[in-house]
């Protein structure tokens, strides 16, 4: 008969935990014949005692392969996924739910792994470190936990629950078995008593026998338990709606049990029957129960269990279901996604660059920072000033080591900062010492107009990586939305300054819709005197080949730049965003006040204080009005 036990436990005591012990080892360590033979006997894997003794060390050796490249997938994409390849694979629902446990094995396995990948997530767990985790679990799987650790119930639509009385306080169910009332054992001499003293309050007495005052302690624990019995009892017997089954046996501790003090207590109407009972003989047993149901007027029968085997229920087949095809007659709205400045841009960089376009979040890896070829027509003048970065590499990892230093910026720190990035991002070629001596300049570098550096931004007026979701027509509304060709048309309505050819160059990126939501992230946004906010991005671009020098990213140089790689696409939604997020954190915000420059800070180019006006930082700030309808624009208003 199916049943499901809905006495909740952790998770962890059961069988499942074990299995999944003993595969996370394997999978740990394929190399060690134990751990794969023990996975081999887990569910997961399901080989038996006899298959694993007749295969011997091939069975190792055929696993192995298999449990690295879970190892492989399990670091790449975590928990989730490896189940799932794993289910699939080794056919485990089939095997598993052929058993008569199956359905509590499998929701089981289902819930353990669940907690073990959000446990992954939450405390960034490796592989070892889950193992683990998981052992530890299992050690304390006796003590109660938290509700992550409770066993759920499969499904119980045809099955039987079993439970505790005190779990089924409150509940209602059609039919009732109540088996084991009939059996109450009780020590003879208890060492720890249970009572309440003459002023109610509760007592642990753990004298033991010999004990001062046992006697009447003890009286009194055996009283108060055996009410606790009968108040059990009228609980289970009230839990049906339609039919009531409970068992009777004599036994040796039948005396105390309460359905049978109940039964043969001869006690009168509202007085409770003694703590024990004798068991009468079997003709005055069957003599009381029939006087019981006769005086129930039908409502009790009295059956005598006979002597049978039991046969294995099996359950009705279902009627074949009618199969018809159900087509799909909606039409799919590719246009909504979730974009980004990289994902705009794709179209117009190397196929060898696709992926890897990544000041945004989505992509994991920062290459909007590759090194241009930009054909210099005349050679740097003679007072030109070395790049501070010449000796050190290009390149997505690079610009990454520099980003994670930047992005925590304490002037003060610079060293510190430097070591632990380089030890984090370990980038060939580059020293700690190498790396702050680089950037040391950069940080006292004038920021255009205003004149200061970012070392004299204090750290209360500087933001860093500011994230972003921005809906475009509404997000999920369905409203007007833009594409591409309506950002042209906007921008050829305006004067971009130095920037005045980006709109034919823009208008040659496929014309893709703009609805969904876009994210980003900016690198910095700073609070400038005014106050005036500013977007800052870093760049460590290669301008031209070694040796570099200020002179190669004069404004001209970084401008071109700006619109051969997008950047300015870039700087306008970064400006949106901006936008939008002051609207709704700055009182009387007024974006013709408040909306500073857009500042690209090409790294290599920045050499202190002494660095040429206008090298190294490219500052443009967009036309008036131009940011507002730009974020119209995309939001789908006219």
């Amino acid at each position: 008969m199916p049943a499901v036990f809905a006495g909740g436990g952790s998770v962890f005591a059961t069988p499942s935990a074990r299995s999944w012990l003993r595969l996370l080892e394997a999978v740990e360590q394929p190399h060690r014949a134990g751990r794969v033979r023990s996975a081999a006997l887990s569910v997961f894997l399901g080989h038996d005692e006899q298959t694993l003794d007749a295969a011997g060390d091939e069975l190792a050796d055929r696993l192995g392969p298999r449990l690295r490249r879970w190892a492989d997938l399990l670091a790449d994409r975590g928990v989730a996924a490896f189940l799932e390849v794993l289910t699939a694979e080794e056919g485990l629902p089939e095997r598993v739910l052929a058993r008569p446990d199956g359905e509590r094995v499998l929701t089981d396995l289902r819930h353990i792994g669940q907690v073990l990948h959000a446990a992954a997530q939450r405390e960034s767990l490796g592989l070892t470190a889950l193992v683990e985790w998981l052992r530890r679990r299992i050690a304390q799987s006796s003590v109660e936990g938290a509700d992550e650790r409770s066993r759920r119930l499969e499904s119980d639509a045809a099955a039987v629950q079993v439970m505790t009385v005190h779990v089924s306080k409150g509940l209602e169910f059609p039919v009732v078995y109540v088996p084991f009332a009939w059996d109450r054992w009780v020590p003879d001499e208890p060492q720890v008593l249970r009572l309440h003293d003459e002023q109610g309050r509760r007592v642990l007495d753990v004298g033991g026998p010999g004990g001062a005052g046992y006697a009447p302690a003890r009286a009194r624990h055996e009283a108060e338990e055996s009410g606790e019995d009968l108040r059990l009892l009228y609980v289970a017997l009230t839990r049906a709606r339609c039919q009531v089954v409970a068992h009777w046996a004599p036994s040796g501790n039948t005396t105390a049990a309460p359905l049978h003090r109940l039964l043969f207590g001869a006690a009168g109407a509202g007085a409770e029957p003694p703590a024990r009972v004798q068991p009468p003989g079997d003709d005055d047993v069957a003599a009381a129960l029939d006087v019981l149901a006769a005086r129930s007027g039908g409502g009790i029968e009295v059956a005598e269990v006979a002597r049978r085997p039991v046969p294995r229920w099996e359950p009705p087949a279902p009627p074949a279901p009618e199969l018809s095809v159900s087509r799909f007659t909606r039409t799919l709205d590719d246009d909504w996604r979730r974009t980004s400045y990289s994902a705009l841009t794709r179209s117009a960089h190397d196929a060898a660059h696709e992926q890897h376009l990544a000041s945004e979040p989505d992509e994991p890896v920062t290459d909007d920072e590759r090194d241009a070829e930009v054909p210099v027509p005349e050679a740097p003048p003679a007072d030109a000033l070395p790049s501070p970065l010449s000796a050190l590499p290009g390149g997505a990892a690079f610009g990454t080591l520099v980003h994670a230093v930047l992005e925590d910026l304490d002037p003060a720190a610079l060293d510190e900062r430097c070591a632990d990035a380089v030890a984090r991002h370990l980038v060939p070629g580059v020293a700690a010492e190498a790396l702050a001596d680089g950037l040391r300049p950069v940080l006292t570098t004038p920021l255009g107009e205003f004149g200061l550096s970012l070392s004299a931004v204090a750290a209360t007026d500087r933001l860093a990586e500011l994230d972003f979701e921005l809906p475009l027509a509404g997000g999920d509304a369905a409203v007007p939305h833009a594409t591409l060709a309506d950002v042209v048309a906007l921008l050829r309505r305006y004067d971009l300054g130095p920037l005045a050819g980006y709109a034919d160059l823009l208008a040659g990126l496929e014309p893709q819709a703009l609805r969904g939501f876009l994210t980003g992230s900016i690198d910095a946004v700073l609070r400038l005197p005014g106050p005036v906010f500013a977007v800052v991005d870093y760049k460590t671009n290669r301008l031209d080949t070694e040796p570099l020098s200020t002179w190669h990213y004069r404004p001209a140089a970084m401008a071109e730049e700006m619109q051969r790689a997008h950047y300015v696409l870039q700087a306008l939604l970064y400006c949106v965003a901006l936008h939008r997020y002051l609207r709704w954190r700055l009182p009387g915000y007024d974006p013709e006040r408040h909306l500073g420059p857009v500042l690209y800070l090409f790294v290599r180019g920045m050499a202190g204080p002494a660095t040429p006006a206008g090298a190294g930082v490219f500052s443009w700030t967009p036309p008036p009005g131009l940011v507002p309808e730009l974020s119209d624009l995309l939001a789908g208003r006219p």
